[in-house]
Order: C-alpha cells, then sequence, then structure tokens
C-alpha cells in the first residue's frame, strides 16, 4: 500500500517557513553551574535568559548609564553657573531619584537604601509616611519575622500589628511617641519664636539629625544633605502623633507648597535625571511628576508588581510616562515585575556597590 501524504492543510499550518533572523540576533543561554559558583556572572546571565530575569539584566545595564552619566564631568559651562538647587546639594552631571514604598523600609531592603544614602550615591529620596517612620522606629526597638498566616484577630488581642510576614508590637509605636513629642514640641516653639517654616523635607531632616544613629537611612540624609520628600507626611505614625499633639499644643504648621517647589527643582535644575522608583502609587507619581517639569528624565527603571488593565499609575508601563512628559522619549526605560525585596539588593550588587569609581568619589 502505498504511503499517503499528510494533508497539505495540516503541513502548510505546521511547517510554515521562517524569515532569517537579524543579523546580530542574541541567544537564549542561562547560567552553567559546570563552571563553579559565581554569583557576578549568574546575575551577568539572567540579561540572556528570558523573561523577568532580561529585564533585571536590562535594568542594571540602565543603571549603570545613570551611574556613568553621573560620574561625567560636569560641562564648564555649567559648573561655573550659579547653582540653582534651593537644596543646595554639589551639581553632578546626573541627579538620580531613588523612591521606595513604606514596606520596603519595614523589611531588610531598609539596608540597602542606607548604603545608598550613607555613601552619598543618590541624590534625592521619596517616600510615604511609613517609609519615614519605620526607619525611625527600628533605631528605638526590632521588627520581626512572623508569617502572612498569622490570624488578624488573635494578633490584634497581643497587640502585635502585621506588615507581610513581618511583625512589630505596638509598644514600638509608643516608643517612637515617646521619642516624636518632644521634638515636635521643639519644632513648634522654633516657629513661633524664630518664624520657622515647616515642611516635611525639612521635618524628616531635623528627625535624621536628632534620632543620630548611623544605622538609620534619615540620619545620613541629613549628613549627606540629601533631601527626603514625603508629602503623605501624616498618613502614617507621624500623622497620628501629629494629631495628638495639634490637641495637646496646637498651632504646629507643616507646609507641602514649599517642598513641590523644592521637589520639583530637583529636577528643572538637573542636567540628567535618573528615576529608580520601587513601588507604585504616590511615591512614582510624585517622581516622575517632577520630572515631567523638565520634560522627562533621562533614565528610569521601575519594580513593581502592578499591572495596567486597571489603569492605575501603580501599574502603568514606563511607555505610559512617555506618553506624559515624564520620560523622555529617546531613553531607554525598563520595567521589572518583581518583589522589590527580591531584586533591588540583586540590582545594587551589579550596579552601585560594583562601581569603583562611584564608591571611591562619594568617600
Amino acid at each position: 500500500m502505498a504511503a499517503e501524504a499528510p494533508p497539505s492543510l495540516a503541513t502548510d499550518a505546521v511547517l510554515v517557513e521562517s524569515v532569517v533572523m537579524p543579523e546580530g540576533s542574541e541567544t537564549v543561554k542561562g547560567y552553567d553551574f559546570n563552571n563553579g559558583i559565581d554569583y557576578h556572572e549568574l546575575l551577568k546571565s539572567y540579561r540572556t535568559s528570558g523573561f523577568q530575569a532580561t529585564n533585571l539584566g536590562l535594568a542594571v545595564q540602565e543603571i549603570n548609564r545613570m551611574i556613568n552619566k553621573k560620574l561625567e564631568p560636569v560641562p564648564v559651562n555649567e559648573a561655573e553657573s550659579i547653582n540653582l538647587n534651593p537644596c543646595g546639594r554639589d551639581k553632578t552631571n546626573c541627579t538620580i531619584f531613588l523612591s521606595y514604598t513604606s514596606n520596603l523600609i519595614s523589611a531588610g531592603v531598609r539596608e540597602t537604601i542606607r548604603y545608598l544614602v550613607e555613601h552619598n550615591m543618590v541624590d534625592c529620596l521619596v517616600t510615604s509616611a511609613g517609609g519615614v517612620e519605620e526607619d525611625f522606629i527600628k533605631c528605638l526597638a526590632p521588627t520581626y519575622l512572623g508569617d502572612f498566616h498569622l490570624k488578624g484577630k488573635e494578633l490584634r488581642e497581643k497587640g502585635i500589628n502585621r506588615i507581610g510576614n513581618l511583625l512589630v508590637p505596638n509598644d514600638n509605636y509608643c516608643k517612637f511617641e515617646d521619642w516624636l513629642m518632644p521634638i515636635l514640641d521643639q519644632m513648634l516653639l522654633e516657629q513661633k519664636e524664630q518664624g520657622m517654616l515647616w515642611t516635611p523635607s525639612k521635618m524628616i531632616a531635623r528627625l535624621g539629625k536628632e534620632i543620630d544613629n548611623p544605622e538609620s537611612v534619615y540620619y545620613w540624609a541629613y549628613k549627606n544633605n540629601i533631601p527626603v520628600f514625603s508629602p503623605g507626611i501624616t498618613d502614617g505614625s507621624i500623622g497620628d502623633m501629629v494629631y495628638f499633639h495639634s490637641y495637646k499644643k496646637p498651632g504646629l504648621v507643616i507646609d507641602l507648597v514649599e517642598d513641590i517647589r523644592r521637589m520639583n527643582s530637583q529636577a528643572v535644575y538637573a542636567l540628567n535625571t535618573g528615576m529608580i522608583i520601587l513601588g507604585g502609587g504616590l511615591i512614582k507619581h510624585h517622581t516622575c511628576n517632577a520630572n515631567l517639569m523638565r520634560n522627562g528624565a533621562d533614565f528610569a527603571v521601575f519594580v513593581n508588581t502592578g499591572q495596567e488593565f486597571d489603569g492605575s499609575d501603580s501599574g502603568a508601563r514606563p511607555d505610559e510616562a512617555i506618553s506624559w512628559g515624564k520620560i523622555r522619549k529617546d531613553a531607554s526605560p525598563v520595567k521589572v515585575y518583581a518583589d522589590a525585596s527580591l531584586v533591588f539588593p540583586l540590582l545594587v550588587a551589579e550596579t552601585f556597590a560594583r562601581n569603583k569609581s562611584l564608591v571611591k568619589a562619594t568617600k
């Protein structure tokens, strides 16, 4: 019996002829553990591994471009011009914004952020109220590891607060109140007697000075004159304390208007800008919107788990920010869809921490 040919409909569908791949197309290749354990080479291999590993590799490249631009000499005409930055930081060729949500300060990512601030590697911080207060609270009492599945009712009865799989005894916030209230008293006194005009960023700098603890992110921000912007400063324990204080000693004013000028000026008067944004919500939009004032950031890396199908700013891809003028049209921004607690320390390991010129320049 003669062999039958398969139906041409099937063969035409399955055996579609391919075009030749463009010259220089990269092939997928992961790390070969036969070469031993080399974490630097392992992380380098991510870029050709595909999926979010590739995005992580691209994010490493984008952050290194920010750093290299920062290390370039400031053009002579710019170096000789008046520094219009109201925060008074020295000019560099790239102003790097680092923005993050409060959970990352609650988590161990705090130490990674502190390293960058301690060594003056970034120029401007943007965070939520929790991203401020949790740093100070950790200087007063520890946060503990717990479990995502612990029962809220039982924890409440024990005075234990849960942040994901982290646990914070309510006593920690009581210690924070004991520490903060006398500082609020002094701030109010300086407002009345010296005409001090407080803003969230000035308040955070003052708290960084008062905590006087090198474990604190904001201690180093104060020491290195790195401004910290938190337009939602009252949306957390700090807000609770300000609320209680307003009954005991009313009159303290914290001005947002001056801070929006200070924040936007970080972008407007920058020669180039880079944004590293961990998470979404207020911290993401506030940073991107400041960069709109200069027709967009030159470099950008987003790390979050947000999706764009609901139209949220948190889930928006960098391309949406380009449409608003928040990232430049010729930029090569990257979004890594991942939990920042997993990937941000790896990003720092492959960028800031490996860049000997930057480490030397910031000592």
